[in-house]
């Protein structure tokens, strides 16, 4: 191997190491959402809430229902401010088609884990209930979505939470035109000779 590939190759092994050494000594944390946390303590009420499940159901699966999936319940709770929307959640109830469960369990679209079983979130619509020892559940890695399938039929409860979109730098000031400061490069270039 030539020396850029061992350079590569130690700058990698380093970050990984460093990592590891940090993860495992508690400075850096597993993931920010602590099981069981809830979006909605921290804000107060949801400033909005949606219930078109078509759209819910879009935002959740990035798919638009299929003639099969019957959407039983649906809620998105937004949280928003002067400057925009700060954080959201949804939850879904859904009878799945079988190409849904395709979609979410064997395609796995979404990279879920096997998780342990949990009851419903707090702060939940009071339809989002169900008894964890009769769902399996997955989790995303950043805890931020579950799915909960039931082990007798094709019942699928679902929920995710986020937070709004990160704002952009503020626009620069204008550039003030006018007369160069002496220790400056002229704005202008040089007169040509005829």
């Amino acid at each position: 191997m030539r020396a850029r590939h061992w350079i590569l190759l130690s700058v990698v092994a380093g970050a990984v190491v460093w990592f590891g050494w940090n993860r495992l000594s508690g400075r850096i944390p597993e993931s920010t959402v602590e099981p069981g946390s809830t979006v909605g303590g921290e804000f107060g009420p949801p400033s909005q809430v949606v219930t078109d499940a078509g759209e819910i159901f879009k935002r959740a699966f990035w798919r638009r229902p299929a003639p099969g999936d019957e959407i039983l319940h649906a809620e998105r709770q937004e949280w928003s401010d002067a400057e925009g929307l700060q954080r959201w959640r949804w939850f879904l109830v859904v009878r799945a088609s079988p190409a849904l469960v395709e979609t979410l369990r064997e395609e796995n679209a979404f990279g879920l884990r096997p998780s342990e079983p949990a009851p419903p979130p707090e702060g939940a619509p009071d339809w989002f209930a169900f008894r964890a020892e009769d769902f399996e559940a997955l989790q995303s890695p950043d805890r931020s979505m579950h799915l909960f399938f039931s082990k007798n039929d094709n019942t699928l409860y679902a929920t995710a939470f986020g937070r709004g979109f990160t704002r952009g730098a503020p626009e620069p000031p204008p550039a003030v035109q006018g007369t160069p400061s002496p220790d400056r490069i002229p704005t202008t270039p040089p007169p040509r000779p005829k």
